[in-house]
């Protein structure tokens, strides 16, 4: 039964209570304002050749490649992280929900003075704090919503990975490719230091040409050695990726694989579907369950208890065979506690005003990332045509020097000079090929496609 309460403290508890319902006013609802600014993203602009895929291993058919995704995903160590801070949440939420249960607890004591017989004590004790204000309910829903921020934070770690596994195996092949071509390009000065000697044996030429065509050929050969330890360095990476230990040799395949481009759905359709942004909108709906349990401890709170005890003088008796049962009403009020309830209601509105500008922050990137990978296939594709036409010309000028090197009309360094660059071009445009491919990969993540769950 609950205590009788002062006249007096039954006005501060009222006033306190209606100060507590009125005391958040005209608060924004920043859940509300995070749909208003997706709504004012202005529609995509659509890739050419643009197709619906729905995940991301849909834009490379490759048995292989899915293979080394699913890997990842099992055993890369970061990525299991991931996972185990949500399994953490989903204990926090166990941990928080419970405390709208009542509590339970067994004792058992004894006492043996000087001069009195033993005595034995057993108790039993139920206690709950009732759920008036909706308060610990609050507390559970935030927990909840945490969870939920957790597993879309974990469904993005997911995605990235994969999208890393996918642009690293594009890059392997990349780099075997510009090892192929500077094979070439070696095995060409090679045939020009070949054919040099034998000119100046004929004497046709100078030790100066020999020396220019042995100075390309030896820096030639430094490159295939950096090149070579780059393809090492790329396939330790990936394999680490894939929660192995690191080693070199990977089987990828000769040729660039088809990579679909994806089409741009509506910036709504692609926004929500994107993990970082629902984590961080349910980073915003967490904390204005935090914000409203906040302002709750600010009002009475109503805890009842009840107690079985039982005093004998033996263990035996003392097993509550005979108890005294006692029941017992509180209702506490917070009165003064040097403002510390009220800052902390306020420490609560301004974290959930910093995680809307978080949103905000999640939101222009991902626009931004969109808009950016749009507008990057767009001019790889006429930066490929412009590099496949000039290598096209270089390919028939060099054609020309040489002819006109075994006729003696222009020197060694004009030839080598010519090579050098249609040498370049085919570099360059290799690697233009790879980067319009990586950025499709890149172009899936943004618009939101991802992984199976």
């Amino acid at each position: 039964m609950a205590h009788p309460t002062h006249p007096c403290l039954m006005a501060i508890i009222l006033a306190t209570t209606l100060t507590g319902c009125a005391i958040r006013g005209d608060n924004p609802d920043y859940t509300e304002q995070t749909q208003t600014l997706v709504e004012q993203v202005p529609v995509w602009s659509q890739p050419t050749n643009g197709q619906n895929v729905t995940t991301l291993t849909d834009l490379i058919q490759s048995d292989a490649l899915d293979q080394l995704v699913q890997q990842a995903l099992a055993a890369n160590p970061s990525l299991q992280q991931t996972l185990l801070t949500l399994r953490i949440r989903e204990a926090e939420l166990k941990q928080t929900g419970a405390d709208r249960l009542p509590d339970l607890e067994a004792g058992f004591s004894a006492s043996d003075e000087e001069g009195s017989d033993a005595s034995y004590t057993g108790s039993l004790t139920v206690s709950w704090e009732a759920d008036l204000w909706q308060k610990i309910a609050d507390r559970t829903a935030a927990a909840g919503k945490d969870v939920e921020e957790q597993a879309a934070l974990y469904q993005s770690a997911r995605d990235s990975l994969a999208a890393d596994v996918m642009s690293r195996w594009l890059a392997l092949i990349a780099q075997k490719h510009a090892i192929r071509i500077q094979q070439e390009r070696l095995a060409t000065l090679e045939n020009n230091e070949t054919l040099i000697k034998q000119r100046y044996r004929n004497g046709l030429g100078t030790l100066e040409d020999l020396d220019s065509a042995r100075s390309s050929s030896a820096s030639a050969r430094a490159t295939l050695e950096n090149d070579r330890e780059t393809l090492a360095q790329q396939e330790r990476a990936l394999k680490t990726l894939l929660g192995q230990i690191p080693s070199t040799g990977s089987d990828v395949p000769g040729d660039y694989p088809a990579v679909l481009t994806p089409l741009a759905d509506l910036p709504t359709q692609t926004l929500q579907r994107r993990p970082d942004l629902i984590a961080a909108y349910h980073a915003i709906e967490a904390q204005d369950y935090r914000v409203s349990a906040a302002y709750k401890d600010l009002l009475p709170s109503i805890s009842l208890e009840a107690a079985l005890k039982d005093v004998a003088d033996s263990p035996a008796q003392a097993l509550l065979t005979d108890p005294a049962w006692s029941l017992l009403g509180q209702l506490t009020a917070p009165l003064f506690q040097g403002g510390e309830l009220r800052a902390a209601a306020d420490s609560a509105e301004y974290e959930r005003a910093q995680l809307f500008q978080a949103y905000r922050e999640t939101l222009l990137d991902a626009v931004n990332e969109v808009e950016d990978y749009l507008g990057l296939e767009q001019s790889l594709s006429r930066r490929q045509q412009h590099i496949a036409d000039a290598l096209a010309r270089q390919e028939s000028t060099l054609k020309q020097y040489r002819a006109s090197y075994r006729a003696g009309l222009v020197d060694i360094l004009d030839l080598l000079s010519v090579q050098q660059q249609t040498y370049d071009l085919k570099a360059q445009l290799d690697d233009l090929i790879y980067q319009r491919l990586a950025n499709r990969i890149d172009l899936g993540l943004a618009l939101g496609l991802g992984v199976n769950s």
